[in-house]
């Protein structure tokens, strides 16, 4: 994907950009150029800000989630009701959650799904971490917010199996969410109704 009449600067730039979901190499040049053409409005403040951001972003040791400090902002609400775990699979799904304003709960990120075709199991989640969180006794309920895929469905089960013991309610997502369908896709309104309409998981 070179670009002869571009300088390394500009090809790195665009070869970056291309990496991005979403964005193929043509859709990368456009960005480039446009990032390109202004400069002072867009090129500086973006290369600032993403300079920031890779200095100050961490991991939440709590939950996974990611933020400029630790525990992240959610994790030290007081607001927020701590008997409730939302698990999610990615931080985007999080912010989804989040966007739609749906549950007033701590949540815990994934990082994954099982998949035993892509090398994925148990220890390459944080699941140990979620577990550990449900044994502390002050969960009441954990809401399996997973994608209505065959995969995220296995690692629901998977977790349900894990924590049967520890006396607190597991749920799932309800109508709403598609099979297949994901949860940083979906409209506010779907989710929130899904969040509503939880039941336990069989």
């Amino acid at each position: 994907m070179d670009h002869p009449a571009a300088g390394p600067e500009i090809d790195q730039l665009i070869k970056l950009l291309a990496r991005l979901p979403g964005l193929g190499p043509r859709s990368a040049r456009r960005a480039a150029l446009h990032l390109l053409k202004k400069p002072d409005k867009l090129l500086a403040p973006l290369a600032a800000a993403m300079s920031e951001a890779a200095e100050k972003i961490v991991t939440c040791d709590n939950c996974g989630n990611i933020d400029t400090v630790n525990p992240c902002a959610i994790c030290a609400d007081p607001r927020r009701d701590a008997s409730v775990i939302c698990v999610v699979e990615e931080v985007g799904d999080l912010w989804a959650l989040e966007r739609a304003k749906a549950i007033n709960a701590r949540y815990h990120v994934l990082g994954g799904v099982l998949s035993p075709l892509d090398g994925i199991g148990p220890d390459d989640l944080n699941i140990a971490r979620l577990i550990a969180r449900v044994n502390t006794g002050e969960i009441n309920e954990v809401l399996l917010a997973l994608n209505a895929t065959v995969e995220g469905q296995s690692t629901a089960h998977y977790i349900t199996d894990r924590i049967e013991n520890a006396g607190v309610k597991v749920s799932v997502l309800a109508h709403g969410v598609p099979v297949g369908g994901e949860l940083d896709y979906l409209d506010d309104g779907t989710l929130a109704a899904a969040i509503r309409s939880r039941r336990p998981i069989d």
